[in-house]
C-alpha cells in the first residue's frame, strides 16, 4: 500500500521516503531541549506546538501526541496542530484516531492534496475503501504520484482491473519515474495479462520488493523456476509482507521438485491473502504433494467456502474423493468442475485417476508431479504455469 504524506497542511507536496529516514537522526536532540523549557512553562502554546513537531520529526510520535493533548486540554487545536495530531497517529498506526483528525480539516473545508491523501490512506488502513476511493480525485492523484498508487490499488483491490488499468496509464504518464507506482502497476498488470507493461513497469521499479514478486511471476510462467525463486527471494529480503512472494517462492519450489517445503511458503502467504482462491488451491496441492491428505482437504475446502462457482475447488476435492475410495463423489465434482469450466485441469486429474482405478495416493502424486510439466492445450501450456497463474493472480 501508499505510504502516507508527512507535510503539514498548507505544505507545498510531500516528504519522500528518504527524507522521513533521514529526521531524527542528529544525536544532538532539539526536543530534549525543548522539553525542560516546557517543565518550566507548561502553558506555552507556542512551546508546546513546536515542541510536538519537533517530537514528530524525530520520530517521537507517542511524545508528540502527548504534547498535542497537552495543547487541546487548553486550546482548541489550530490547523496545523491538528494535522500533527494525525500525522502522530498515523506513525502509531492509529488508524482510526488518525483518519479522526484529518477529516476534521477536510469538514473544515481544507483543501490540500497532502491532507485528502492522508484522510484517503488512513480510511484504506481501515478498510473503508469507497470512502478512501472518493477523497482521491484528479486534484489528488496528479499532486501526488503516491496518490494516484493509492487509487489504482484500490480499484484492483475491489476487483475494478479495467478501470484500474485506465487510471494507471493516465498515472504513469504523470509520474513516469516513481517507483513505488511502477511496482504497483506491474502488479496490476500480471492481473489484467497484459504482460508487457507488467515486465516494463517491474523493471523501471528497481528493486521494489513488488516489483521484483511481478518479475518472479514473469519468470515463473516460463518455467524458469530457480531464476524465479531467486527474484522471490530478493523481494521477501526486503519485505516479509508480499503475499505474492511467498507464493511465489513456494510455486517455484513445487516446480522445482522440492514439494515437501513448498506448503509453507504458499499457506503464509495465502494467509497473507486471505480471501484469495488460487492460493488456497496452491496451498492445497503442495500439501497433497507433501501426502498430507488431511490438510489438502482443508485448504481446498477453504478455497470452496469463498466462492462455490470457482471450478478448481470442486476438481481438487473430486481428485482427494477418489483416493479416498468416495468414487459417487468424486464423479459429482468433476462433473460439477467441468460444467463451470470445461478446461479444469484437477476435474481433468480426477477422471484420469478414476479411469485408472484410484486410491492409491502414491500413484496420483506421481501422475500429478509428471503432469506438472505436460502440456494442457494446443498452445503447450502446463499444468504447473495453470498453478502458477491461479496462485499469484489476483
Amino acid at each position: 500500500m501508499a505510504r502516507p504524506c508527512t507535510g503539514s497542511v498548507g505544505d507545498v507536496g510531500c516528504k519522500g521516503e528518504n527524507d522521513m529516514n533521514q529526521e531524527g537522526l542528529n544525536p544532538a536532540s532539539r526536543l530534549d531541549r525543548l522539553l525542560p523549557l516546557l517543565e518550566a512553562d507548561p502553558s506555552n502554546l507556542a512551546l508546546l506546538a513546536d515542541a510536538a513537531a519537533t517530537a514528530l520529526e524525530e520520530r517521537r510520535p507517542e511524545t508528540a501526541a502527548e504534547l498535542l493533548d497537552r495543547y487541546r486540554s487548553r486550546a482548541p487545536l489550530p490547523p496545523k496542530e491538528r494535522n500533527l495530531a494525525g500525522l502522530a497517529a498515523l506513525q502509531m498506526h492509529d488508524f482510526e484516531a488518525a483518519a479522526r483528525h484529518f477529516a476534521v480539516l477536510a469538514e473544515q473545508g481544507e483543501r490540500d492534496p497532502g491532507l485528502l491523501f492522508n484522510l484517503a490512506w488512513s480510511r484504506a488502513m481501515l478498510k473503508e475503501f469507497d470512502g478512501a476511493l472518493m477523497l482521491l480525485d484528479e486534484s489528488v492523484t496528479v499532486a501526488l504520484p503516491q496518490a494516484a498508487m493509492l487509487q489504482i490499488q484500490l480499484l484492483h483491490e475491489s476487483g475494478n482491473v479495467d478501470l484500474a488499468m485506465e487510471h494507471a496509464r493516465a498515472a504513469l504518464e504523470r509520474h513516469p519515474e516513481y517507483p513505488p507506482l511502477l511496482a504497483a502497476v506491474s502488479v496490476l498488470a500480471i492481473d489484467a495479462e497484459d504482460v508487457v507493461l507488467a515486465e516494463a513497469c517491474a523493471r523501471g521499479a528497481g528493486a521494489h520488493p513488488d516489483a521484483l514478486a511481478t518479475l518472479g511471476t514473469l519468470t515463473l510462467g516460463e518455467e524458469r523456476p530457480a531464476e524465479a525463486m531467486t527474484l522471490f527471494e530478493q523481494a521477501l529480503a526486503q519485505n516479509r509482507q508480499v503475499p505474492r512472494a511467498w507464493v511465489g517462492l513456494g510455486l517455484a519450489k513445487l516446480l522445482s521438485g522440492r514439494g515437501d517445503e513448498a506448503a509453507d511458503d504458499i499457506d503464509r502467504g495465502a494467509e497473507m491473502f486471505g480471501d484469495h482462491i488460487g492460493s488456497w488451491i496452491a496451498s492445497g496441492w503442495a500439501y497433497f504433494v507433501r501426502q498430507d491428505l488431511v490438510t489438502s482437504r482443508e485448504r481446498f475446502e477453504r478455497a470452496l467456502a469463498i466462492d462455490e462457482t470457482f471450478a478448481e475447488s470442486h476438481g481438487s476435492l473430486a481428485v482427494l474423493d477418489v483416493l479416498d475410495g468416495r468414487l459417487d463423489d468424486a464423479r459429482r465434482r468433476s462433473d460439477t468442475a467441468l460444467r463451470l469450466d470445461r478446461q479444469c485441469y484437477s476435474a481433468a486429474l480426477a477422471r484420469t485417476l478414476l479411469l485408472a482405478g484410484g486410491g492409491n495416493p502414491e500413484a496420483a502424486q506421481r501422475i500429478f508431479e509428471n503432469a506438472l510439466r505436460q502440456p494442457l492445450n494446443d498452445k503447450g501450456d502446463t499444468i504447473g504455469q495453470a498453478l502458477a497463474k491461479l496462485g499469484l493472480g489476483r
